[in-house]
């Protein structure tokens, strides 16, 4: 008994005292959980993650409000809030001159127009998806502000798309603008009445527009003042008025019980804008200003003129310091903007300057060509080895050990002549210099028939394109499965510095047939000229074919994934031409095959392609997009945040 009341009392002497151990610490832990709280904004680890957009809930003035005098611009939203890429995505209509202030701090937006205000006119501010929760970072997407200083408010949208013209890929963050003015010149010289700018899919809305008719244009403004005035910009322009005008329509709207069973589907009229559907193909003029842009010389034997335009003719070099008569060779691009100039005398590649005089065809201020002659002192930017400088010193040899040979020195070469060659494919030499002469009884290309190698024809001939590259190919056609022997003598080849060629031998097998497959377009829509380009899961050019008879055909292609492009050349030369805004001309027309094709060897197949029959802005395959669109983006990164959390 004495025991227990023991026990009891020691008992209760414990409860006391942790009664007030717990009471002094209480208030730290109390404010611990205080700053740890105000120290963590976000949400719990593990938590679930919000998804929802920030929510507007009130503006000074308010929204659609006539008769606005007021320049600055409060507005309200339901959660903290930020502004991502302001300058980059928020858009104010009519464009404002003076860029406004725009800032948010905590649950508002305030935005402070510097430009006067015009009367009668209504004002959109556009934030696309500028607007983001402080947390999550979750987008209010396609959310614009509007007012009017008049008695009404202008509702009219023009939508639409901008594409690279070229290659069809969606342009960002371009602005499209629309000009009551209807003469050319006031893309040139006039800032736009509305603007809007491109979304990641190349999309576009312009707001508040009134009634009447527009010219429409995109413009990449790098000097910021909403006219294309520098040559520089990439533009894009309609050949076709726009009339915005509004239809209404019937929209099914469905009322549900929970996420599997609806109760009521019912109709309800809207008003849908008009045209939603303009395309803008948008593209950079050629420069045609000429000048010499710079001179180099990297190495002593070589120099290289870059100039910005495309030229008819060569420049004209006049040595001041040396004899220039036949001192060069020239190698030069098709453009005539890059030009190399090898010299060819080692006496007068040593100098350490070469002084000469450039006359060349200049762009002056008017804008005409006018020669122009330069003085250009050439210095060598890689020091020239001379005999009297000393040698490296040589290693100590051993008693009674020979002098090493010093190595023969070749003219570096590089064959192009794979293992396995393609029954359409050809053998290329790359030299690193020009060559002053070469061989052709000491090139050798031989078939091995049963066991016995035997000599073919074949034609060797310098690139067209390259002075210091020479393709081989065979006199007939390879022959698939069969086995071929490439093979050079030595100083088969001699380079303008006095190097010769070593042996070169190489062995490869032809393909068989049947590890390609064909593939043939039947096109419908296209021009006369037309080229289809095939390509590959990188959008690059893999093969190129003319149109002939609405048929376009693709021979020994490797099995795999393609996608295809066609270009209405109307020019003839070839090649995509962009367009010119003062002579009214359009880029030259692109399209795509709107699927990726994937076949197997051995197939031979034809498609059919209308190249009109999917909407332009809808032909190239997400595939071959570089320019992804960011709700795309934003999914990725919360499929993966919902893996993370499945693996905690």
């Amino acid at each position: 008994m004495v025991k227990n009341v023991y026990f009891c009392s020691m008992l209760q002497f414990e409860n006391q005292k942790i009664k007030h151990i717990v009471r002094k610490a209480f208030p730290v832990v109390v404010l611990a959980a205080i700053l740890y709280s105000c120290a963590s904004i976000g949400r719990p680890e593990g938590g679930p993650k919000d998804y929802d957009p920030p929510r507007f809930v009130g503006s000074t003035p308010v929204a659609g409000a006539i008769n606005n005098k007021r320049t600055k611009v409060s507005l309200q939203f339901d959660e903290f809030i930020k502004l991502e890429k302001a300058t980059e995505k928020v858009v104010v209509s009519p464009p404002q001159i003076q860029q406004p202030e725009i800032k948010a701090s905590g649950k508002r937006i305030q935005v402070n127009l510097l430009d006067s205000l015009k009367p009668n006119t209504t004002y959109t501010i556009d934030f696309s998806d500028a607007i983001v929760d402080n947390n999550e970072g979750n987008p209010l997407g396609n959310f614009a502000f509007t007012f009017s200083t008049g008695a009404q408010i202008d509702t009219m949208e023009v939508s639409g798309t901008v594409l690279d013209a070229s290659n069809l890929e969606p342009i960002k963050g371009i602005l499209v603008g629309l000009h009551a003015n209807l003469n050319d010149t006031a893309f040139t010289k006039l800032p736009f009445d509305r603007v809007a700018r491109t979304d990641s899919r190349g999309r576009f809305s312009i707001r508040g527009v009134a009634p009447g008719k527009y010219r429409i244009f995109g413009l990449m403004d790098s000097d910021q003042n909403f006219a294309f005035t520098q040559k520089s910009e990439v533009i894009a322009f309609n050949d076709s008025l726009i009339i915005p005008r509004m239809e209404e329509r019937l929209r099914m709207d469905t009322a549900w019980v929970d996420s599997l069973t609806y109760d009521t589907i019912v109709e309800k009229k809207y008003m849908h804008y008009l045209p939603d559907d303009v395309i803008l193909r948008a593209f950079k003029e050629l420069n045609y200003s000429q000048y010499l842009i710079k001179s180099e010389r990297l190495v002593p034997q070589k120099f290289t003129l870059y100039f910005a335009g495309k030229a008819d003719t060569l420049p004209v070099l006049k040595g001041l310091n040396f004899e220039d008569k036949d001192a060069f060779i020239i190698e030069k691009n098709q453009r005539n903007d890059t030009i190399h100039y090898w010299v060819k005398d080692s006496l007068l590649y040593k100098q350490d300057t070469l002084a000469l005089s450039l006359t060349y065809l200049y762009t002056d201020t008017l804008n005409q060509l006018i020669p122009r002659t330069d003085t250009l002192k050439l210095v060598s930017k890689q020091k020239t080895l001379t005999k009297e400088e000393p040698e490296k010193k040589k290693k100590k040899k051993k008693k009674d050990e020979e002098d090493e040979p010093i190595p023969t020195k070749f003219l570096p070469v590089n064959v192009n002549a794979p293992s396995s060659m393609d029954v359409y494919g050809y053998i290329s030499l790359n030299f690193e210099e020009p060559i002053a002469s070469f061989d052709t009884a000491a090139i050798h290309l031989r078939q091995k028939v049963d066991t016995i190698w035997k000599d073919v024809p074949f034609e060797f001939e310098q690139d067209s394109l390259n002075l210091r590259r020479f393709n081989l190919y065979p006199g007939n056609d390879w022959e698939a499965t069969m086995e071929y022997e490439f093979s050079v003598d030595s100083t088969a080849f001699h380079g303008i510095y006095g190097l010769f060629t070593d042996k070169i031998k190489q062995s490869f097998k032809v393909r068989s047939e049947d590890e390609y497959f064909t593939l043939h377009f039947n096109v419908t829509g296209a021009d006369p000229m037309a080229f289809v380009e095939l390509l590959d899961a990188q959008d690059k050019v893999v093969r190129k074919r003319r149109i002939d008879k609405g048929m376009a055909d693709f021979y020994f292609l490797n099995p795999g994934k393609y996608g295809a492009r066609l270009i209405n050349d109307t020019n003839g030369n070839g090649e995509w031409d962009t367009g010119d805004y003062a002579k009214g001309q359009q880029p030259e027309a692109v399209y795509y095959y709107p699927n990726i094709l994937e076949y197997k060897a051995l197939w031979d197949t034809t498609q059919n392609w209308d190249i009109h029959a999917t909407p332009v802005d809808k032909q190239k395959p997400d595939e071959l997009k570089k320019q992804k669109p960011d709700e795309d983006k934003r999914k990725k990164d919360r499929e993966q945040d919902n893996q993370n959390r499945r693996r905690r």
